[in-house]
């Protein structure tokens, strides 16, 4: 499968990371070293169930790398918009692509391991959208304190993840109601509303379930849709304020603190695997001593023996 990062966001002055940012990509903000959006490539370098990947929103001048091939497009302004033109650019490279990855580029905290797992997760059906969920109690025991936006539902407050799976055909469909979601992204209430009343009175009587929620959206739009529920935080952690870039800084510090720690030790491990074994000579084993010769009585002579048997 093919994965979409979007990475278009540009901070102005009133967004509280304009300061980090310098007037440039919100993708490119430093995060333990590297670029933010380093991170989430290099956890699709190692992804099995990703082919291509398509970053939209940066230039090959930002210099970030992939080991799957890359390919950039340009910011198109909005985000529906840079998503619509990244599944374009996926089906040119793959007339055959059924579904795309899309991933935001401010998740630094994604491993590989949650890329693998959505996509034999959702795989096991064929819906037209996946969208991942991170129910609060997860989020907050891995990040504490990171104040997600939380959509509180009757069997659980949850909040949204920022790498899921389309059909690609989604990218030509239902354009204007994708468009109003996207943009109330950040408004629980909002986006119920725009469901239609039904929708937002449950949200708001506190009645509406995450199973209600998918069926009254997917009848809405007209598709079909699974939710997937992360037991993982990391894909659902996004960077969008300062304490939030803060605290995933110094979590990945301590990562990477951890690997150098643990680099020599694995080195010296393959090193004491790998050394020969000494050849050991066996010593020659010292010659037996033989028992010294019994002497032998000599035997009589005849006239001896003869003189012996007269005798008797």
């Amino acid at each position: 499968m093919d994965a979409i990062v979007t990475a278009g966001g540009i901070p102005q002055p009133n967004d509280p990371l304009y300061a980090y940012a310098k007037g440039e990509s919100k993708a490119m903000i430093d995060v333990a070293g590297k670029p933010m959006i380093q991170w989430v490539l290099d956890a699709l370098s190692d992804a099995k169930n990703v082919d291509n990947v398509v970053v939209v929103g940066l230039s090959p001048k930002s210099s970030v790398t992939c080991k799957k091939p890359m390919h950039f497009i340009s910011n198109q302004g909005r985000m529906l918009a840079n998503i619509v033109a990244g599944v374009e650019k996926v089906r040119e490279l793959n007339r055959k692509a059924n579904y795309v990855l899309i991933v935001s580029s401010d998740i630094p905290a994604l491993k590989s391991e949650h890329v693998d797992w959505l996509v034999e997760t959702a795989m096991q059906t064929k819906d037209d959208i996946y969208y991942g969920v991170c129910p609060s109690e997860v989020m907050e025991t891995r990040f504490p304190g990171s104040k997600r936006t939380y959509t509180p539902l009757k069997d659980m407050k949850v909040c949204g993840a920022d790498i899921n799976i389309a059909h690609v055909r989604m990218a030509s469909e239902h354009l204007e109601i994708w468009e109003n979601l996207i943009s109330k992204r950040k408004n629980p209430f909002a986006q119920a509303t725009a469901m239609g009343f039904g929708t937002s009175f449950l949200y708001a009587t506190g009645q509406l379930t995450l199973e209600d929620a998918v069926e009254r959206v997917t009848k809405r739009i007209g598709i079909t849709g699974r939710a997937i529920v992360w037991e993982q935080a990391e894909p659902c952690m996004d960077v969008d304020k300062p304490h939030q870039l803060e605290l995933l800084r110094e979590d990945l510090e301590h990562q990477v603190a951890a690997s150098a720690r643990q680099a020599p030790e694995v080195a010296k491990a393959k090193t004491v695997k790998a050394a020969p074994k000494k050849k050991t000579v066996a010593k020659k084993a010292a010659p037996a001593k033989k028992a010294p010769a019994k002497k032998s009585k000599p035997a009589a002579s005849p006239k001896k023996a003869m003189i012996k048997q007269r005798a008797k």
